[in-house]
């Protein structure tokens, strides 16, 4: 990964702190287990016995159960918010997604961000901006890359 890679601070997500172009290397990292991909994937009712038929799975490629896209969506925007969701007040919209390495029980997930674009909003004590998010995995594969566009407070007296 390359250029001027930042972290952010609980007090340092308001609009203002979100300049275009401003990159976002998040702290936490999350090792997806098999309770996480069966409890979402249940939960949304998903039964492609990919994720859960070890079985079937043997004769795949990867000859294992994969991780719903759900999840992996789930995981790395919410890796991404403590960053840059602790001021939203409202999610706008989740675009452009993709996700182009099979993610699997036992990865690590880590999120980056970047910011596409910064405005004030109409009602002046918010902004909005886009983001795009990338997810890799330990070994530094994307596994998620979408558009992510948030309200987020201006800085109080700001």
């Amino acid at each position: 990964m390359t250029g001027p890679w930042q972290r952010l601070t609980g007090r340092d997500n308001y609009f203002e702190d979100f300049p275009l172009g401003r990159r976002l290397r998040h702290a936490r990292g999350k090792t997806v287990t098999e309770m996480d991909n069966v409890l979402i994937t249940n939960l949304v009712m998903n039964t492609a016995q990919s994720h859960f038929n070890e079985d079937s799975q043997q004769a795949t490629p990867s000859g294992r159960r994969i991780v719903f896209g759900g999840v992996t969506i789930a995981l790395v925007v919410g890796l991404a918010t403590q960053d840059t969701g602790e001021n939203a007040l409202a999610e706008l919209g989740l675009d452009q997604l993709s996700l182009p390495t099979p993610v699997f029980h036992g990865d690590t997930l880590y999120a980056e961000s970047e910011v596409l674009d910064a405005r004030v909003a109409e009602r002046g004590d918010a902004g909005i901006v886009r983001f795009r998010h990338r997810g890799r995995n330990q070994t530094g594969a994307v596994v998620m890359e979408g558009i992510r566009t948030v309200l987020v407070k201006r800085r109080p007296g700001g």
